[in-house]
C-alpha cells in the first residue's frame, strides 16, 4: 500500500464464531501495518464480516454499507463471511461494495487489499465450498475477560432449513495440541474465561482422531485457563460422558447451550433434525441429576413451513416441562438453496411474531425462576464491566449479577453471595 498506517475498522454479524474470526483478521491488519479504529470513526478502510442465517441478517448488511458511503464516501469496503460466499454476485452489485471475499480467502483479505486498494478495479472472489475443506485456527481478544476459540468450523448436518453447510463447508478440526498452545498464549493476556466455538462443536475431531471429550480432559489438566464455556452442542452429540465430566470439573463451567428448534416430532423430521423429543427430553433429564444448578440454554424456530397450532403448542408444552433456562427464539426464514423452501404451507409473518412472543414470555419465567432458585448460594463471578458505582459478571451458571464495587474488580474472580433476583439478573454482596 502507498501507506503502512491506512485505518481499517470492522463490524461483525452473527455467531460468537464470526467473532473470533474478525478479531484473528484484524490482528493480521495490524501486524501489517494498519491502525484498527472504533467502527463509528472515519477509516479507509471497513471490513463487514457477515452472517446469512436470516434474511434480516442480509438486510442489517446493505444497510450497514449504505451508512458507511454516506459516512466515508472515498473509503474502501469489504465484504467476507457468510453472505459474502452465499450471496458474491448480489453484494457485487451494491453501489460501494469494492471487495468480496467468500470462504476460502477471507483470511487472506490483508494481501488482497494490499494488492488491489490503489487500482480502480473491484474484486468479486467467488469459492466453490467443496474446495474449503481446510481449518484455519482463530480467537478473539477483544474482551478483556473472555476468549472465543474456534476450535471447529464448517457442518456436515443436512438440516432442511439451513445454509451454513453452503457457506462454510464440511466439518473440520483442530488439534488438541493447537488448541491448548493457543489457549496458553491467550492465558498470557490474562483472560480468566474462554469459550470454545464452532458451527458444531460437538463434531470436534471427527476427521482427525480426536473428540470434544478429549479436548475437555485436556483443557481440565492444563495450568492456562480458569474458566472454560462450550458454545453451543446438538442434543445427540451430547455425551454422558461430557455431561459426567462436566459435573465433577472445576475449569469446565455448568452451562449448556443445546439447540431443540421444535417440540413437535412432525416438525424435527421435516428439518431433518438429528434426534426426536426423547433424547432431547433425557439428555436435559441427565443434566440436572448431575449438575442440579446446570444453566441450560435452547434454541427454537418458529413458523417452519406447516407448523401448525398443534405443533406450536406441542413446542410450548415440551419447553413448559423442561427443566431448563432461557430460550433463544428465531422466526424460521426462507432461505435459497435449502430443501425447506419447498415445504408447503408457509406461516405467516403474523402468526410467526405472535409465537415468538408467546415463546419470549415462557423465557422470561423460566429465567426469573432459574434466578431465584439460586439465590442464597455462593457463586464465583468474573466481574466484566461496571457502571454507576456496580460491577457486573456473570456466574459459573451463567446468571448475570450485580455487586457493589469500583472498576479495579473487572477481570477478577470473586465468591458472591446471591440475594435478590432483578427478573433477569441478580444482585449480590462479596464475600470473599
Amino acid at each position: 500500500m502507498s501507506s503502512p498506517y491506512k485505518k481499517v475498522a470492522f463490524y461483525t454479524l452473527g455467531c460468537k464464531l464470526n467473532f473470533s474470526e474478525t478479531s484473528t483478521i484484524a490482528r493480521d491488519f495490524i501486524s501489517a501495518g494498519y491502525s484498527k479504529v472504533n467502527f463509528m470513526d472515519d477509516a479507509d478502510i471497513y471490513v463487514i464480516n457477515t452472517c446469512s442465517v436470516t434474511d434480516n441478517a442480509d438486510s442489517k448488511t446493505n444497510r450497514l454499507i449504505r451508512k458507511i458511503k454516506k459516512k466515508s464516501p472515498d473509503s474502501y469496503v469489504a465484504i467476507v463471511g457468510c453472505y459474502a460466499q452465499l450471496k458474491t454476485q448480489e453484494i457485487s452489485e451494491i453501489p460501494g461494495v469494492d471487495m468480496v471475499i467468500g470462504a476460502g480467502d477471507k483470511f487472506n483479505l490483508p494481501q488482497y487489499l494490499d494488492k488491489y486498494y490503489n487500482s480502480k478495479e473491484k474484486i468479486f472472489s467467488e469459492f466453490n465450498i467443496d474446495s474449503v475443506n481446510k481449518f484455519i485456527p482463530s480467537y478473539s481478544l477483544d474482551e478483556r475477560t473472555r476468549s472465543f476459540i474456534k476450535i471447529q468450523d464448517g457442518c456436515d448436518y443436512s438440516c432442511s432449513f439451513c445454509t451454513i453447510p453452503l457457506a462454510r463447508g464440511r466439518s473440520r478440526s483442530g488439534k488438541i495440541s493447537d488448541i491448548l498452545k493457543t489457549i496458553n498464549n491467550i492465558s498470557q493476556s490474562n483472560i480468566k474465561e474462554i469459550v470454545l466455538s464452532g458451527i458444531n462443536v460437538g463434531d470436534f475431531g471427527v476427521n482427525n482422531g480426536e473428540s470434544l471429550l478429549e479436548l475437555l480432559k485436556s483443557i481440565e489438566l492444563t495450568s492456562g485457563v480458569q474458566r472454560c464455556r462450550i458454545s453451543s452442542i446438538e442434543p445427540n452429540l451430547l455425551s454422558d460422558e461430557i455431561i459426567d465430566l462436566i459435573g465433577s470439573s472445576t475449569k469446565i463451567l455448568p452451562h449448556f447451550h443445546i439447540p431443540l428448534q421444535s417440540g413437535s416430532n412432525r416438525i424435527l423430521k421435516l428439518m431433518q433434525r438429528r434426534y426426536d423429543l426423547n433424547l432431547y427430553k433425557s439428555k436435559i433429564e441427565k443434566i440436572k441429576k448431575i449438575i442440579p444448578n446446570c444453566c441450560i440454554g435452547v434454541d427454537i424456530i418458529v413458523g417452519f413451513p406447516s407448523e401448525n397450532d398443534e405443533d406450536f403448542l406441542s413446542t410450548y408444552n415440551f419447553l413448559n416441562s423442561l427443566d431448563i433456562t432461557y430460550l433463544h427464539i428465531f422466526s424460521y426464514s426462507e432461505r435459497e438453496n435449502t430443501r425447506a423452501i419447498l415445504l408447503e404451507n408457509k406461516v405467516p409473518e403474523s402468526i410467526k411474531q405472535e409465537r415468538r412472543k408467546t415463546l419470549a414470555l415462557l423465557s422470561d419465567i423460566k429465567r426469573e425462576d432459574f434466578i431465584r432458585c439460586n439465590l442464597n448460594n455462593n457463586y464465583n463471578i468474573l466481574f466484566e464491566s461496571y457502571e454507576n458505582g456496580y460491577v457486573s459478571g456473570w456466574t459459573e451458571n451463567y446468571i448475570k449479577t450485580y455487586v457493589k464495587g469500583n472498576k479495579e474488580l473487572i477481570n477478577t474472580i470473586k465468591t458472591v453471595k446471591l440475594i435478590q433476583c432483578n427478573s433477569d439478573s441478580a444482585s449480590g454482596e462479596i464475600i470473599h
